[in-house]
């Protein structure tokens, strides 16, 4: 049976603004919201947003100007579009996500790369060059205030000293996850780092106590994700 593919956030997004500028609801003029909001109205990381307003804006639906936002040029382009992705979506989305999952691959290795010189230069962390990096399991539980927030975001880093080499979503895992990745509860995060790391995330993972008293109730959710 063939597996049906599911287009990129970002072209779906796409494909929505082109909907609303063909069917007269943005019309030609009209100043789009802001990055920002626009993620807030999706659902998704602001990155997202470029790179749909950075697709349409190559098709000529929209214009995008730097300090300025972006204004809607054509309700013709818009239709066009339309056309065009529903004929090439599955094509176009297939080379979109091997050429996603290449710079991923590549940014994975560039990170690991700090990581493992980092951790050769820690006398205290490894007695020898030739053991292995450690890794471990450290799940995101309903109510976390992780929930909802990208790694990047999160400065995740920068917080626990670990790296999120994969996360575990059911049956489903994420191999190296990008700054844009965003952690849900029942997720597990795969760490590389030391111990400390380990418990850092766990620490930063955890239901804070209001949350349990309320009964599971999350609260909520900051404005940091963005």
């Amino acid at each position: 049976m063939r597996e049906m593919t599911v287009p990129a956030q970002y072209l779906q997004i796409a494909a929505d603004v082109a909907s609303r500028v063909a069917a007269g609801d943005l019309p030609e003029g009209e100043r789009l919201f802001g990055r920002s909001v626009m993620a807030s109205e999706y659902g998704v990381s602001p990155e997202t947003i470029r790179r749909a307003l950075r697709m349409l804006a190559d098709m000529k639906v929209i214009d995008v100007k730097p300090q300025s936002g972006a204004v809607v040029l054509s309700r013709d382009n818009a239709r066009r579009y339309l056309e065009d992705f529903g004929e090439g979506a599955e094509s176009r989305t297939l080379r979109m996500q091997l050429r996603q999952i290449v710079q991923e691959y590549e940014e994975l290795n560039r990170r690991m790369e700090k990581v493992s010189a980092a951790l050769l230069r820690s006398e205290e962390t490894f007695s020898s060059a030739a053991e292995p990096l450690p890794s471990f399991e450290v799940p995101v539980p309903k109510g976390s205030p992780l929930t909802g927030r990208s790694i990047g975001a999160l400065r995740f880093w920068q917080s626990t000293g670990g790296t999120v080499a994969a996360i575990r979503r059911g049956q489903r895992v994420i191999l190296s996850p990008g700054p844009y990745a965003e952690l849900y509860g029942g997720d597990v995060m795969i760490l590389i780092g030391t111990p400390a790391a380990a418990e850092a995330a766990r620490r930063l993972a955890a239901v804070p106590e209001e949350t349990e008293e309320t009964g599971g109730r999350e609260p909520a959710a900051g404005k940091g994700a963005d």
